[in-house]
């Protein structure tokens, strides 16, 4: 496929190149950091800096043509800047995206959503899920300009579609870690089940979460779908049940079926069934029991700087 992969110098977009990049595709990469003027790497995909804030840019990007979009490109969470700021990047950048796409006749985008969308990560006024696993059936409450943008993105989603012949999916992922940052992120509530965990010890590869984010592209899933990509265990040594138990919360949240016995707080079984994922990385293979680093070779496609 020709794709356009938005965010690409950040933790889900550089793993999304490498992984797209691997599988044959033929990549555009675009981003706010400007590029430079020299020779390029024999493995460096075209990249073209642009703020997808700007209508005029991203026009003049999707005019390229492209397969599909997979839109990554956000300010990550809404604690480090001005929340009309937040709300305005995220929001803007995907209506400016689709609305080129829907003009430019792109067939296909995929939206990086996010788990915060049911709005209890980051709220004013705190609140639990009304169940576990969560799932897209959840009720959506956001309070924070992250969580009501994304989910403000998946209604233009829905309008998209409407209104036109683009099929759209929006991934929810669950915290991204890849192989430099988990000891920093997971290994302190590994060592400590009792450290409070506001995604209920959820957490996906960020190869894992390009390999899904790939099946969407290539997807010919009409409409549009939601669909949450989580890692298949939680990120603890302890099961849900024991964890909910500690925490004081047994009996406080519903528990459903689980997946297995040591799964997150995320069901990703409409993942498996609309688009064939299967992750295959776990926090086992870089951490051990006590959440400390085991040795590994780093694969060169791993090698990168986490945002």
């Amino acid at each position: 496929m020709r794709l356009l992969i938005t965010g690409a110098r950040g933790k889900v977009g550089r793993a999304t190149v490498a992984t797209a990049q691997a599988a044959g595709h033929a990549v555009t990469a675009t981003d706010l950091s400007a590029p430079v003027f020299e020779r390029p790497a024999d493995d460096e995909p075209a990249y073209v800096q642009a703020d997808l804030t700007d209508a005029g840019q991203v026009y003049a990007v999707l005019a390229r043509g492209f397969d599909a979009v997979i839109h990554a490109a956000a300010i990550p969470e809404p604690t480090r800047n001005p929340p009309h700021v937040v709300f305005h990047n995220n929001l803007q950048s995907v209506f400016n995206l689709l609305e080129a796409a829907i003009r430019l006749g792109i067939p296909r985008f995929v939206n990086v959503s996010s788990e915060t969308v049911p709005g209890f990560f980051f709220p004013e006024r705190s609140f639990r899920p009304d169940y576990l696993p969560v799932d897209e059936e959840h009720p959506v409450r956001p309070q924070d300009p992250y969580a009501l943008a994304k989910a403000f993105g998946e209604q233009l989603c829905d309008a998209a579609v409407a209104r036109s012949d683009l099929r759209a999916i929006s991934i929810r992922p669950s915290w991204v870690q890849w192989e430099g940052n988990y000891a920093r992120n997971l290994g302190p509530q590994i060592r400590d089940p009792d450290e409070p965990n506001a995604g209920y010890w959820a957490y996906i590869d960020a190869y894992d979460l390009a390999d899904a984010l790939l099946l969407a592209a290539g997807s010919d899933l009409p409409g549009h779908e939601v669909i949450y990509i989580a890692s298949p265990d939680a990120a603890s040594t302890l099961t849900l049940p024991e964890l909910l138990e500690r925490h004081g919360l047994s009996g406080a949240i519903e528990l459903r079926e689980l997946a297995r016995e040591d799964a997150g707080g995320v069901s990703i079984e409409k993942a498996r069934r609309l688009l064939g994922y299967a992750p295959s990385r776990s926090w086992r293979d870089y951490l051990d029991e006590r959440g400390e680093p085991r040795p590994r070779e780093v694969e060169p496609s791993e090698a990168q700087p986490g945002r």
